[in-house]
């Protein structure tokens, strides 16, 4: 069981961080005046996936646009540095996800490439949508992005590698561990999906709110 959800999008580049941290006197981060996005190198669009009982996560960060097929990308990284290694054999995934964004409960694409991971992975990949207004229960804002934000608070984000190396660096006394990952890839914003595309879906609804509880099966399952 996994619980999903994009971070908050950063500037990337020598803007202020908020937050203290100590350094030496006299040797103060510079940083610019205006945070104007063109003085930047892009915006960071941390994704992650936290597995709720190993407490581990791995969280891929994007570069150009927040789209369904970048969150399940997102949730393949986790599969294949992670989640395979410690759940082989697995023939069952159970997502915790938020009602909007590129994961809504709404989102066509969202099905339609989480049905593609269904195929590759041969699980049946179970998606249950918390209501709107409910995101602060998802397990990830307050057991992973939360400790995130306070690892870089007072570091400028000068670069993805910086990014990629905070959100990496991240560990609890309760023995978080995270893995951070770069996604330079292209992702296309406006992309529809048919109805026939849809129709074509393994998709199994539950009884129990059904817009919002419901299974995807690869081909080979009934």
């Amino acid at each position: 069981m996994i619980s999903v959800d994009t971070k908050k999008k950063e500037l990337v580049g020598a803007f202020k961080n908020a937050g203290r941290r100590w350094l030496p006197q006299g040797k103060p981060d510079e940083v610019t005046v205006h945070d104007f996005p063109h003085l930047g190198k892009g915006k960071a669009i941390p994704y992650g996936a936290y597995d709720i009982a190993l407490n581990r996560a791995v969280v891929n960060v994007g570069v150009t646009h927040e789209t369904a097929e970048f969150a399940v990308e997102s949730i393949r990284r986790w599969w294949r540095l992670d989640g395979k290694r410690h759940y082989r054999g697995a023939e069952r995934l159970l997502i915790c996800a938020d009602s909007g964004g590129s994961n809504g409960s709404r989102q066509r694409a969202w099905k339609l490439h989480l049905q593609a991971l269904s195929e590759e992975t041969g699980m049946a990949i179970t998606v249950c949508h918390y209501p709107p207004g409910t995101s602060k229960w998802n397990h990830i804002e307050h057991r992973l992005f939360s400790f995130i934000s306070l690892n870089w608070k007072g570091k400028p984000l000068v670069n993805f590698e910086a990014v990629v190396n905070l959100i990496g660096g991240t560990r609890t006394r309760a023995g978080l561990k995270v893995k951070a990952v770069l996604d330079t890839n292209p992702y296309e914003t406006g992309i529809e999906v048919s109805d026939e595309e849809i129709h074509q879906l393994r998709l199994k609804r539950h009884k129990l709110h059904p817009d919002w509880n419901y299974t995807l099966l690869p081909q080979e399952q009934n």
